[in-house]
């Protein structure tokens, strides 16, 4: 941990993603970000600031992230007694504010906190925001999600189907009275009736479905519990046979194509909106690139990534503008484009040397040398798209190391045999090597 952060060791640390995202807990969604923040305290000097922060407002905290060294502190909304809104410190000696260096750091805007710290102690500290930023949208949204204390909710009960009747009442509609349709006053009670009963079913749906949706947050909670807690068990029992541990991965990959429980959106994220994109989509990107065999298609990706977002979809330019961010950044992902002109996202240690030596291997079988590998065989053995499979054949095709042949049936490689003849005595035969290899593969064919 940094000097920085760990000077301000009155505050509980919090976990950071291998992006240098916050790790949320279950139930947890992220509400703001506010780039440049310090967090200093106004009454207590043993108390130790912190500088530079990207200050993330969740719905359980507010997380101080210090993005160069990746560390974090977190300040549980539980512990903030009162928010006092946004103002600037002015200074009473007009002197002093001309010419002091610090006067232009007073004119930020600060949102004051009393906080209640352990032992039952009472602090005062000062988010100070140096960046341009709607500070009062910030405050406003806190506010909310202290009072809507979501640490403390419980899981709210499904709604009654219908609505609650006393206890000896007749229902509605027996005590309600059919008046008999006459004239237009008739027909326009009639009108009026199906009107009031068009509002109530419309009404009724859009409840069934704000229903729906509060249960699939919830659901979405759940899996990120039992994810949660299958990693937990997984690293405490190293003892477990093998069907019981393909089980556990079974059911992690289920939870995780449930979704994103609090996926970045512009309107939390603002001006940082990219930024944080592209570093949430690396952390959720690592888990399909390691089932992938390191290296999968942009488009594939893309689809991955907005189903695991539900609702909040993201257009193919914000894909790709998140990706091109990845190279300022320190992630174990990168965007790579072939020379056909196909996008795909790959890790870091993914080695295309190891890919060339498993195809090679596939073109040097006595068939494959007389009849070639195609790229849906060459997808069979990396146990990758045939598409890609087939960038990486005409990528080894670039590297030397085989030979295409374009005929009606497509394309065919062939590994090369070149490389084995000498060009000062292209007639002699070497009684070794894949250039004999081939003589007698053809030779048995005739």
């Amino acid at each position: 941990m940094s000097a920085a952060a760990a000077a301000a060791d009155w505050l509980p640390s919090a976990s950071v993603t291998a992006s240098g995202r916050p790790v949320l807990s279950a139930g947890e969604v992220e509400r703001n970000l506010l780039p440049l923040v310090d967090l200093e305290p106004e009454e207590n000097p043993r108390l130790a600031p912190l500088r530079t922060c990207l200050l993330a407002l969740t719905s359980h905290r507010l997380i101080f992230l210090h993005e160069p060294s990746r560390s974090a502190r977190g300040l549980p909304l539980a512990a903030v007694v009162h928010a006092y809104p946004p103002h600037r410190r002015h200074s009473h000696n007009p002197l002093r504010s001309l010419f002091s260096s610090s006067s232009s750091s007073s004119q930020h805007p600060r949102i004051r906190l009393q906080i209640s710290m352990p032992p039952a102690r009472s602090e005062v500290i000062a988010i100070v925001v140096t960046c341009k930023a709607d500070v009062g949208v910030f405050f406003g949204r806190m506010l909310e999600a202290i009072r809507a204390r979501a640490w403390e909710v419980a899981p709210a009960a499904a709604p009654s189907s219908g609505t609650p009747v006393a206890e000896g009442a007749a229902p509605a509609e027996d005590i309600a009275i059919r008046m008999p349709v006459v004239g237009v006053s008739g027909i326009l009670r009639m009108e009026q009736e199906s009107w009031e009963s068009a509002g109530q079913n419309l009404q009724d749906a859009f409840q069934d479905l704000n229903a729906l949706m509060s249960k699939a947050k919830e659901m979405m909670q759940l899996a990120e519990k039992m994810r949660l807690k299958l990693l937990m068990n997984s690293s405490t029992e190293s003892n477990s046979n093998d069907e019981e541990m393909g089980s556990k991965q079974d059911m992690q990959d289920l939870l995780l194509s449930v979704g994103i429980v609090s996926p970045v959106t512009k309107e939390t994220a603002g001006a940082l909106y990219h930024q944080q994109l592209s570093l949430q989509l690396a952390d959720f990107v690592r888990i399909p690139l390691e089932k992938a065999g390191g290296m999968m298609a942009l488009v594939d990706v893309y689809c991955l990534f907005n189903r695991a977002r539900g609702t909040e979809l993201i257009s193919p330019e914000d894909l790709l503008q998140a990706c091109s961010l990845w190279e300022k950044v320190d992630v174990p992902v990168m965007l790579r484009k072939f020379d056909s002109g196909v996008k795909v996202i790959q890790t870091k240690t993914h080695s295309d040397e190891e890919v060339f030596a498993r195809i090679s291997s596939l073109a040097q079988k006595p068939d494959a040398l007389q009849k070639g590998i195609s790229p849906s065989d060459a997808a069979f053995t990396l146990g990758i798209a045939p598409a890609l499979a087939k960038e990486h054949l005409l990528n080894a095709e670039n590297k030397g190391l085989f030979c295409r042949d374009v005929s009606p049936d497509g394309f065919r490689f062939f590994i090369n045999l070149f490389n084995e003849i000498d060009a000062q005595n292209i007639y002699s035969q070497k009684p070794h090597g894949l250039y004999n290899a081939w003589i007698s593969v053809a030779m048995a064919s005739h």
